[in-house]
């Protein structure tokens, strides 16, 4: 049985073609990517122990292991990061057995008085499970259209996974679902995470199970928004951390072509709204 920590270095080991390295093509292959000995010999391990890491029959190396991995792969700061994670996750030492309380959904006057200021702006805060937690009349504006929003407390990973129109409205839903699944394993607790995924999975599907054990932090695009009055949208995004104690993070989406500014400038004059914090 797979682990978070096997399935992210087969993972990663997958996506790696040798020649980036400056290893030489050696042919054919029974699967794709960097050889495990080729890792192996890279991270200062053997095969076998490699081996049992990646199938899951040892969960405990090393930080000096994870370290040497980490190098072996030539992973940037946001997949160390991860890797540690899904380390301690696979080791235990990140589960709970009792259910975690539900992560607060407490917005700072700050924050809010924030995202006042970025009005008419299409901003929104959220934490890592997918909740919407505040957000302004601009992306009330974008996403009303999306049936996102017609939940007492909205959740952007439950409404892709669940909602058939989430299909239509994301142009990239494929790229959406696995950001969005990624996302869970830097939520406000592993223990949030896990129990959330677990609720999640049976109304959600394969879909969504079988993004569980990617682990590879999906690359960042543009968002495509199919909207059913201005039709396409394509937004730039920048995401703002808060404070580790928040467990929450800004999320602001700009404008990625003149078209998407001017169609976003037209639903404004056709339409008007407030900010809404959602508690």
């Amino acid at each position: 049985m797979g682990t978070p920590l096997g399935d992210f270095i087969r993972a990663k080991r997958d996506s790696i073609q040798p020649e980036s390295f400056g290893l030489p093509d050696r042919g054919r292959r029974r699967s794709p990517g960097l050889r495990r000995a080729d890792l192996a010999t890279r991270a200062g391990i053997s095969v076998e122990y490699l081996t049992r890491i990646e199938q899951g029959r040892d969960r405990n190396p090393s930080p000096a292991v994870i370290n040497a991995l980490a190098d072996a792969l030539s992973l940037d700061a946001t997949e160390r990061e991860h890797l540690r994670y899904v380390a301690k996750i696979t080791s235990g030492a990140c589960v709970g057995q009792r259910r975690p309380a539900p992560p607060s959904r407490h917005v700072r006057p700050t924050v809010l008085a924030t995202l006042q200021l970025l009005e008419p702006g299409v901003a929104f805060v959220t934490n890592r499970l997918g909740d919407v937690l505040a957000h302004t009349s601009g992306f009330e504006l974008v996403m009303r259209a999306s049936g996102l929003l017609e939940t007492r407390e909205p959740n952007l990973t439950r409404y892709v996974f669940t909602d058939p129109r989430a299909r239509t409205f994301f142009a990239d839903w494929d790229q959406v679902a696995d950001e969005q699944t990624f996302d869970l394993w830097l939520g406000p607790s592993a223990e949030s995470s896990e129990w959330f995924a677990a609720e999640l999975a049976p109304v959600a599907g394969k879909e969504f199970t079988r993004r569980l054990n990617r682990h590879l932090p999906p690359s960042r695009i543009p968002l495509r928004l199919n909207h059913p009055t201005v039709h396409e949208l394509q937004w730039q995004r920048e995401r703002l951390e808060l404070p580790r104690t928040d467990a929450q993070e800004l999320v602001v989406l700009l404008p990625a072509d003149e078209a998407t500014a001017q169609a976003t400038e037209r639903l404004r004059r056709q339409t008007s709204g407030t900010l809404r914090a959602i508690g």
